[in-house]
């Protein structure tokens, strides 16, 4: 069976756990509700509500703790999101760096430029529009 069935599988029968808690909890107040109720019955519902009531807390707890981790991006089985994220995330920091260093080398074409060491931009061929140019072709679709 996959995860994500047995994910369900396992919220459906924290649902039926609920149910059988409420009816529990139903039953120990109707019977306290009686002119002569069974002390014995009440407490013994109150036990499986109380009980039940428990089984349900850990199990939510759980669920919880799963969502927790997809949603974070930590690894957890048949997941991809982090490594999409890492990815993405490392794009980002790709394209950062290749716009600094063409800040970079405007500004040291215009400080050679100015010592007279340099011609000026006009006649030398530009090599940065067309790198731009390939990294934004080269991006994947996100």
């Amino acid at each position: 069976m996959t995860a994500p069935m047995e994910r369900i599988q396992a919220l459906d029968s924290i649902e039926k756990d609920i149910v059988t808690c409420l009816q529990s909890a139903g039953q120990a107040l109707s019977e306290l509700s009686k002119e002569k109720s069974s002390l014995k019955q009440a407490e013994g519902q109150t036990h499986q509500f109380l009980k039940t009531l428990s089984h349900v807390e850990s199990k939510l707890t759980e669920q919880i703790n799963y969502l927790t981790q997809v949603s974070t991006g930590q690894p957890h089985e048949g997941s991809g999101y982090a490594s999409q994220k890492v990815l993405q995330m490392a794009w980002h920091r790709l394209e950062h760096v290749r716009s600094r260093v063409n800040d970079l080398e405007w500004l040291k074409n215009k400080h050679l430029q100015g010592r007279g060491l340099m011609r000026p931009a006009s006649n030398q061929p530009q090599q940065s529009q067309p790198q731009q140019q390939q990294t934004i072709a080269s991006q994947p679709a996100s």
